[in-house]
């Protein structure tokens, strides 16, 4: 049984040699996860001047509150041991969902990947984030579906069978707009040869929130691995242009 002094954030710590004392490093928040609170006006008061810091040092390199990463990270790595739990549920129900449907194996990689910024990067724009986290590594038009499905979930197909989700009126209020360049991007991929894919993505994105549902990463094994190019050095080390992308959520709680 791990020392419960000696856990963070529900992984056990590193023992440390015999009367060596534990010093745990200091995080400062993102400014984009202290903007709008009063942590982003103090957030630096503890480490200025740095004089200040003692024995005690920021966050960087390899987080004790988080599984260590291999040397070559895979995509599965970021399923299991980076991606919000809840998230990776819906992914795997969504991806579950076009494979029972008879979806072809992009598609449901698309709906394996569509979140992956919501799991692991950022919520807002997160179809634009996660189709840049993708880019290098799968076919355009996989690339295409994760950036637009979320434009095209603000606005309903009755002919493909997507209505306006009453869960985004129950978040949002009746009375939400989404923005112009969602209305936009809309338009521009209800016009484009591959709005198809990308609105079978919303349909298997609206209904995967089942609870208590049994799916597996591994069923997708097979699918990722003809249709996503892992590279070698692993997502983060790869010297792709997104490879910082992969880098911030191995090391995410760095200071610099």
């Amino acid at each position: 049984m791990a020392d419960p002094a000696a856990m963070k954030g529900g992984f056990a710590l590193a023992p440390l040699p015999d009367g060596e004392p534990r010093l745990e490093k200091i995080v400062v928040k993102s400014a984009l996860a202290t903007m709008g609170t009063p942590e982003h006006l103090t957030k630096y008061e503890e480490i200025v001047p740095p004089s200040k810091l003692g024995a005690r040092k920021l966050m960087m390199g390899d987080d004790p509150a988080l599984p260590k990463m291999s040397a070559a990270p895979t995509l599965f790595e970021f399923f299991e041991k980076r991606f919000q739990p809840l998230n990776v549920d819906h992914l795997l129900q969504s991806a579950t969902l076009a494979l029972k449907s008879g979806i072809g194996e992009k598609g449901v990689l698309a709906c394996l990947l569509h979140d992956i910024s919501v799991a692991g990067l950022l919520n807002g724009d997160h179809g634009y984030w996660g189709a840049q986290l993708i880019a290098p590594y799968v076919d355009e038009e996989v690339v295409f579906a994760v950036r637009y499905h979320q434009a095209l979930r603000f606005f309903p197909d009755p002919e493909a069978g997507y209505d306006y989700p009453q869960a985004y009126i129950d978040l949002f209020g009746a009375d939400y707009k989404p923005e112009p360049y969602i209305k936009a991007d809309y338009e521009f991929a209800r016009a484009h040869k591959w709005y198809g894919l990308a609105r079978m993505v919303t349909l298997n994105d609206l209904y995967s929130f089942q609870p208590d549902s049994q799916v597996k990463l591994e069923d997708f094994t097979d699918i990722v691995g003809r249709h996503f190019r892992q590279p070698v050095e692993g997502l983060g080390f790869d010297n792709s242009p997104v490879a910082h992308m992969w880098r911030s959520m191995i090391w995410p709680r760095n200071f610099l």
